[in-house]
């Protein structure tokens, strides 16, 4: 039902009650999404760091030992050196090891945000305080992504 310009509807406590909570499982569902995301960002920069790391220290190992070995194989030393250097290069490119500590970082955030939503909703009465207190969480769960280490009393 349209109300007439410049006229707000007020909305009874139970009415209130219901939106708080609708707004709470909201940011629950939401919390429980991203978590599980940053869990497989997280597992996937960490198997790319691997994949890029383990073959970059392989190939310098190699390289070093087959360069000292003898003259003739000095070629495929210099070819495993430069693959070595090309594995290097794209994890430091990637920064994949930044990337997964960034993640578990968001994890534990975004898990913080659902646990304070679910305790909310575990309460016979909420009220808009929890509410804000979930979205002060859940924007240092969006921040934690950037941030190094999170920051104490920064929201």
């Amino acid at each position: 039902m349209a109300t007439p310009a410049g006229e707000t509807t007020r909305l009874s406590p139970a009415g209130f009650t219901h939106r708080l909570r609708a707004d709470i499982e909201r940011l629950r569902d939401e919390a429980t999404r991203q978590r599980k995301l940053a869990h497989r960002r997280a597992e996937f920069w960490a198997r790319t760091d691997i994949v890029l790391g383990f073959p970059a220290a392989l190939f310098a190992a190699t390289a070093g030992a087959a360069g000292l070995t003898s003259a003739d194989v000095r070629v495929p030393a210099a070819l495993a050196a430069l693959a070595s250097a090309g594995f290097a290069a794209g994890a430091g490119f990637l920064h994949s090891d930044t990337r997964r500590r960034a993640n578990k970082r968001a994890r534990h955030a975004w898990a913080s945000v659902e646990a304070k939503a679910m305790v909310a909703l575990g309460q016979q009465h909420v009220t808009h305080q929890d509410l804000s207190d979930l979205l002060e969480c859940r924007q240092a769960a969006l921040a934690a992504y950037d941030n190094e280490e999170p920051q104490p009393g920064s929201t």
